[in-house]
């Protein structure tokens, strides 16, 4: 039996749509590839793991990414106005951990682990990802917790064809 906790008016007379935590747990099931947000400038460097990344269009090739208001990696983003979307391999799940906040490495001490260069922005590009997505802030907004950001692709750094690390049940899983 599926379960429902939105009545099928609740819509049309504005109550209120499902909780927190059941959106959470709905969302839980859903499974993401995992990425390494990371930034550069005069802000600092900074970067964080997200799955709230996506694909916005390809003319101009632009991305989307999903962070939370109270985190330091998102003031440095904003304030840079460029970010790389690192895509994990299986074998950087450690990195994911790593800008998760997981381990206590923090600010720059994350950067000492795993192998980085630069593209045209200047934010770390990650040797070992599938792929790396270079961009400048194209736009962004607040909504409710977090900043909606979408950044213009300026450069594409393609990887080795490995297996992807993707986050499904509140675990990394391999595909």
């Amino acid at each position: 039996m599926l379960k429902s906790q939105a009545t099928p008016d609740s819509a049309a007379t504005g109550a209120a749509g499902p909780d927190a935590v059941l959106f959470r747990e709905g969302m839980s099931r859903v499974t993401a590839a995992v990425h390494v947000v990371t930034t550069d400038g005069a802000a600092g460097r900074a970067g964080f793991t997200a799955t709230a990344v996506t694909t916005v269009t390809d003319g101009p090739p632009s991305l989307l990414v999903c962070v939370n208001t109270s985190s330091r990696s998102a003031q440095a983003l904003l304030a840079n106005r460029v970010f790389c979307v690192n895509t994990l391999s299986s074998e950087d799940r450690s990195l994911a951990d790593i800008f998760a906040g997981r381990t206590g490495l923090q600010g720059q001490e994350r950067f000492t682990i795993g192998e980085w260069e630069t593209l045209d922005t200047g934010s770390p590009a990650l040797t070992t990802s599938l792929v790396s997505f270079d961009c400048r802030i194209s736009e962004a907004r607040i909504v409710a917790t977090h900043h909606v950001i979408i950044g213009e692709v300026v450069r594409i750094r393609l990887g080795e064809t490995k297996p992807t690390l993707v986050y499904q049940g509140r675990h990394y899983r391999t595909l």
